[in-house]
């Protein structure tokens, strides 16, 4: 005979197992660290590549605190200080949400509206911040000339890197004018042309005698690029095809074209999870203040978005450290 086995009424439900919670976590946090640990592999995917990628192309890798040194509405170089400034914001966004967490806990509705707030403005702050940066970076700051071969070169003066404008005189040499419909032909438009010509770039060298040439690739036991001579650099610019301003996914004024590729792509990936999080967490402000967490009797969500929140923010550490100071 079979015997009739009475199933307790707990183990019917989809997550309880037999009535054990596996590290005494509910379905949802469970869910949310093995998205946390998917997540983490991928992005421990991309900076193993990048690392690889830099060390294969390390005599030519273009240096943090020469290319991110810029502050909104602030002239002059000041190496790291903004991304100091997004990074200290982001960190301290995920203490206001361990508050926001804490005094779910505690059942207080009114501090973890304010938290998650100031979460929330944390957060735009960062992804306002990266927007202005990569279109800083994307712009430019100073020019460069690219050669048959593949290789950027700046200009120095006194050892220290100068723009296009500050020493390029005289109109286009080439004659060139940017393609519209009123001027075009077989095409609607194309894209933004250089302001100058590598014809006016030369002669302007040639013109001013303080003016140097410097490579992308870097001396190594001065962590400094190489600056070559008048006569150097003359012979180099005479290989220059193109002129170069700012960074896209095809030229990168500061050196080698991959580090714009994987600055874009990392950084652009990682902001999109910022800016996932910012929508989750303005859902979840809204519900607290609605009420809904009260109404359960516990505030699980807010510390489900929490944990997606360090993650991300713990992320960045990474990302800063492998982009901005290693």
């Amino acid at each position: 005979m079979e015997a009739n086995i009475a199933i307790p009424s707990e183990s019917k439900e989809t997550w309880n197992g037999g009535g054990v919670k596996p590290f005494g976590a509910s379905y949802g946090k469970m869910m949310m660290w093995f998205f946390i640990v998917s997540d983490a592999l991928t992005f421990s995917g991309f900076l193993a590549a990048y690392g690889l990628t830099r060390f294969k192309f390390i005599d030519s890798w273009p240096i943090a605190d020469e290319v991110f040194t810029h502050i909104p509405f602030i002239h002059g170089e000041y190496p790291m200080y903004y991304v100091a400034f997004m990074t200290f914001v982001l960190i301290f966004s995920s203490v206001t949400m361990v508050l926001a967490v804490d005094a779910g806990h505690k059942m207080q509705k009114s501090k973890v509206a304010w938290y998650m707030f100031a979460t929330i403005i944390g957060g735009l702050i960062f992804v306002g911040s990266q927007a202005w940066e990569w279109n800083t970076f994307i712009k430019g700051s100073y020019g460069a000339v690219k050669t048959t071969d593949g290789k950027i070169l700046q200009f120095v003066k006194d050892g220290k890197q100068i723009a296009l404008a500050d020493f390029v005189v005289a109109e286009r040499t080439d004659g060139r004018v940017e393609h519209t419909k009123k001027n075009g032909l077989w095409f609607e438009k194309e894209g933004t042309i250089s302001q100058y010509s590598v014809d006016q770039i030369v002669n302007s060298y040639k013109a001013n005698s303080e003016i140097q040439v410097r490579t992308e690739f870097i001396d190594l036991a001065q962590k400094k690029k190489t600056i070559l001579s008048r006569e150097q650099g003359l012979d180099y610019l005479l290989k220059a095809n193109q002129v170069v301003e700012g960074a896209n996914l095809k030229v990168n004024e500061y050196g080698n074209t991959i580090f714009a590729d994987f600055f874009f792509f990392i950084t652009g990936f990682h902001g999109f999870h910022v800016f996932s999080g910012i929508v989750i967490n303005i859902i979840i402000f809204f519900n607290v203040i609605l009420g809904t967490y009260e109404k359960r009797g516990h505030y699980e969500m807010v510390e489900k978005v929490g944990l997606y929140w360090h993650f991300v923010d713990l992320v960045w550490v990474f990302v800063f450290t492998f982009f901005y100071l290693v």
